[in-house]
């Protein structure tokens, strides 16, 4: 009865096992006639526990408390990303909605301040759904901190319950306290919720182990984890143990999986690093290719084109591992934006070799005793030795476009630098008798650093298939060629076409656009960058990568979503088959004490009927 008032008592009791009372036969005594027995025994105090459905409880656990994490992370990514208003497809169309109206009108002093506006907007977006990355980093920081210290607790807790359980049990008397092995049970379900932990059972102890055999509790002594900042970069924290000599060694991110902890490591290598480093692509591939054709054009005030928005450099970390001695500086420039990915990438130096790692999947990249250079080595990115020298073990982290929608900036604010205007001029006399005509001519990348660039030349005639380039200023003859009706004739960073059939005489024009404050040549080819498959090697456009980052992230949150529904459903199934056969029925409860009751009843008539039967006896004798 005391047993089934404590099975009551924690029907509602979390982790808590329902125990039974198992009685044996006391045995019988020898009378002489026969052996008579003599009643019952309480044998043991056994609670209703399986194993093996723990074991299985305990993994779904940890499956569902990591995609439960991740998708309430990602989902604030998605919600933040996609919307028409808040995202940055609109800033985008806008901008170069502005870039179309100054083509339409270059001289116009109102439509050229509506284009700087709308780049100052679309900045102003680039830095807001950046600083929202960087608000979601900051937090999962903080919740991995929050979550190394639940599972310090649980780690210690399950120690001590192994301390007090081996002194209570160890003594080979078959007893079991059962309430003490509910509580260590739910201990380690508790800490499934934060991270997988595989149960070792030794003797009376667990043993528990996390990632790839990192000990975290072994018998009576519990490993204490610290949240550190990452060796390779300070911004993230990441997991450590401490050592007997407090030393704190880092531990690998990858091997740390399941639970709260497992889904916030996912979601920040997976989803959030990517989204920042994708984020940041388009802004500096925008940054750097509207660039490099605006300085290729000729502002207001005759002079050519300077940057238009700020162009961030990739992000270069020393590990704090590095030697300080030889203290080598690297840095990294940005050499092809069409190559470059969404990945980190790792820099170092070990066993007499350079290794350049791509993190997104660990693909070596180039391994190599000589020191890495160009374009190819890292996918758009050059490295540079600045100073100092190598030593064995040390590492850089390279993030080539991790900053470069936090610090995307317009650079001019005057409205007349916007280069809307080509740098030359061309023209035919009225005067020619040909039928050729010369295209407007088109400023050759990158940026025209040529002083001869607007000398005015004449491209004049000698015969019906052979021309001269003449210096108009000086008559000088600078280049002779033989027409070809459309081909490219360059000189001075500046080419032309020429179609039709010029005579013999006929010349055409080429010059500084002198007063060409109405001229749109280059906002036009500004215009144009919008539909250009500048990304990907080359085939996709600014809002197409930006797309398909809003479509990545939209069908990971629907998979997430959907896998975790199934996990959530499979981990009820577990707890429905555990709690089957280990949760307390107040109504069985409530049927042993009727048991107990009338079998209480029948023990009390028996000492009735004994007690009658020996009062009959001594009446009977005293007669």
């Amino acid at each position: 009865m005391t047993t089934t008032a404590h099975n009551i008592a924690n029907a509602n009791t979390p982790g808590y096992s329902r125990q039974s009372v198992i009685q044996t036969s006391a045995g019988a005594q020898d009378m002489g006639f026969g052996y008579l027995g003599r009643g019952t025994e309480i044998a043991e105090i056994r609670r209703s526990y399986n194993d093996l459905v723990s074991t299985r409880v305990n993994q779904a656990q940890s499956s569902t408390s990591q995609l439960q994490t991740y998708l309430d992370q990602i989902s604030q990514i998605d919600n933040q990303f996609s919307s028409t208003t808040a995202g940055l497809s609109p800033a985008l169309q806008d901008f170069f909605n502005g870039m179309h109206d100054v083509a339409g009108n270059p001289a116009s002093g109102a439509t050229r301040q509506a284009a700087l506006s709308s780049a100052e907007t679309l900045s102003a977006r680039f830095q807001s759904l950046d600083g929202q990355l960087q608000e979601l980093g900051s937090g999962v920081n903080s919740q991995i901190t929050s979550s190394v210290e639940t599972i310090n607790v649980y780690a210690q807790q399950i120690a001590k319950l192994n301390d007090e359980l081996e002194k209570l049990q160890g003594g080979g008397d078959s007893k079991t306290a059962n309430d003490l092995l509910d509580q260590r049970d739910y201990a380690v379900t508790q800490l499934n919720q934060q991270i997988k932990a595989t149960v070792v059972k030794q003797g009376n102890s667990y043993n528990i182990f996390i990632g790839n055999g990192q000990p975290l509790v072994i018998g009576l002594n519990a490993t204490h984890l610290v949240a550190m900042s990452s060796q390779i970069d300070p911004t993230q924290t990441t997991i450590g143990y401490s050592t007997i000599g407090g030393v704190q060694v880092p531990l690998s991110e990858k091997s740390l999986t399941g639970g709260a902890l497992g889904g916030l490591l996912q979601f920040r290598s997976e989803t959030l690093n990517v989204a920042q480093n994708a984020l940041g692509r388009v802004a500096v591939t925008l940054a750097t290719t509207f660039n490099a054709q605006h300085q290729l054009g000729q502002d207001q005030n005759g002079a050519l084109g300077g940057e238009f928005f700020v162009e961030v450099p990739p992000s270069v970390t020393a590990a704090g591992t590095n030697n300080t001695a030889s203290a080598a500086s690297v840095s990294a420039a940005i050499t092809d934006t069409s190559k470059l990915t969404t990945s980190d990438y790792k820099l170092q130096f070990t066993g007499g070799n350079y290794i350049v790692t791509r993190l997104s999947d660990n693909a070596q990249l180039y391994s190599n005793p000589v020191f890495p250079s160009g374009p190819d080595v890292i996918e758009g990115v050059t490295l540079s030795l600045d100073s100092g020298s190598f030593s064995d073990g040390d590492q850089f982290l390279i993030r080539p476009t991790a900053n470069a929608a936090r610090d995307f900036a317009v650079a001019i604010t005057d409205t007349s630098k916007i280069a809307a205007a080509s740098p030359i001029r061309t023209a035919a006399p009225t005067a020619n008798i040909g039928t050729g005509k010369i295209s407007s001519g088109t400023v050759n990348a990158p940026p025209p650093t040529d002083p001869n660039l607007q000398l005015p030349v004449s491209i004049t005639f000698t015969s019906p298939t052979d021309y001269d380039i003449v210096d108009t200023s000086s008559g000088t003859t600078l280049a002779s060629g033989t027409y070809t009706e459309g081909a490219d004739i360059s000189l001075n960073g500046w080419t032309v076409q020429i179609t039709g059939a010029p005579a013999t005489g006929d010349t055409f024009t080429v010059g500084p656009n002198t007063n060409g404050t109405g001229d749109a040549g280059n906002a036009v080819a500004l215009a144009k960058l919008q539909s250009a498959n500048l990304l990907d090697n080359g085939t996709s456009t600014y809002q197409g990568a930006y797309a398909q980052l809003i479509s990545s992230i939209g069908n990971k949150t629907h998979e997430l979503d959907i896998t975790n529904q199934a996990e959530s459903a499979n981990l009820q199934q577990a707890v429905n088959v555990q709690q089957s056969e280990s949760g307390v029925n107040l109504d069985e409860e409530a049927a042993n004490l009727l048991r107990y009751q009338q079998a209480y009843q029948a023990a009390a008539k028996i000492m009735q009927t004994t007690n009658e039967l020996f009062q009959t006896l001594v009446s009977l004798g005293g007669s």
